[in-house]
């Protein structure tokens, strides 16, 4: 891959990469002769980017209210399939779609890995990470899927990990004792990182009771724009399938959102992601003398 920071790998198609790459040189070109600027300040290093993961990492990785959060998602998805079942006619098999990483498997380690090296994510590095298989379970998620199972609900785990991750990504999750971890129920990602085509492959032939994600295109394409506000937007209409149909987990360390920061550009500088961050930001304005 010709680019070095391959976050889109998780969240984004390829053809929004070129595009990515194409606005990249624009905005090079239009920085070029700003070379004051910290845009272009050569001294400003991913390492230094990266110490805005400490933050959210430390979050994931000791807060108590990160972990019940995740019980929270687990335990109205219980209480969500319960009421589903009751009311199943029978017609066609249930089903649950989930999401992997940071839905049912915590890689915050990856992330911390990160914190204090001058690299970056990229699709090298994120490969060497799963074949490790040290991803861990997510607080409740085995607890769900395991009790799914024993209802006699189909669990499908789509993923936008490469499909060449697909050994390891077995191993892993059988390890920790997931259910239906098999060929026939991981759907890793093939030809686009559009989920839809293998939503709709469950759907052909079941009724899906819940997806399960950490991003919002992990329930509906629609929700992969570059654009925050419209993806504000779209939460927004569509309000009340969140808890019902649509059970969110929360990841603020990477994700879509980010890239719509950057307006899709994942090939922005580490000082051009940094500025784009801040500029994001909706600061206090105090009256008077501060």
């Amino acid at each position: 891959m010709s680019l070095p920071l391959l976050r889109p790998s998780r969240h984004l198609s390829r053809s929004r990469q070129l595009a990515g790459l194409a606005l990249t040189g624009l905005l090079l070109t239009g920085c070029a002769s700003q070379s004051a600027t910290p845009t272009s300040n050569p001294a400003y290093s991913q390492r230094d980017l990266n110490e805005q993961l400490v933050m959210a990492t430390a979050w994931m990785q000791s807060a108590a209210e990160y972990r019940a959060l995740s019980y929270q998602a687990f335990n109205v998805a219980r209480d969500r399939l319960d009421a589903i079942l009751d009311e199943d006619d029978g017609n066609r098999p249930l089903a649950v779609v989930v999401d992997c990483d940071e839905t049912v498997i915590d890689n915050s380690a990856f992330e911390a890995y990160l914190v204090g090296r001058d690299a970056a994510y990229d699709s090298e590095r994120w490969h060497r990470w799963m074949e490790d298989r040290q991803a861990k379970a997510m607080p409740g998620a085995l607890d769900f899927l395991t009790y799914a199972d024993e209802q006699g609900v189909d669990i499908y785990y789509i993923t936008n990990r490469d499909a060449d991750a697909l050994e390891a990504t077995r191993d892993n999750l059988e390890a920790l004792g997931f259910p239906q971890a098999d060929d026939d129920h991981l759907m890793l990602r093939t030809d686009t990182s559009d989920k839809q085509p293998r939503r709709d492959a469950v759907l052909a032939d079941h009724r899906v009771a819940l997806y399960m994600g950490d991003n919002l295109s992990d329930f509906e394409s629609q929700f992969d724009s570059d654009d925050p506000a419209e993806r504000r937007a779209l939460a927004t209409a569509r309000q009340a399938r969140f808890g019902r149909h649509f059970i969110l987990l929360p990841n603020p360390a990477y994700g879509a959102w980010e890239g719509a920061i950057y307006g899709g550009d994942w090939g922005l500088s580490p000082a051009q992601k940094d500025k784009a961050r801040k500029a994001a930001l909706e600061p206090w304005q105090p009256t008077g003398t501060p």
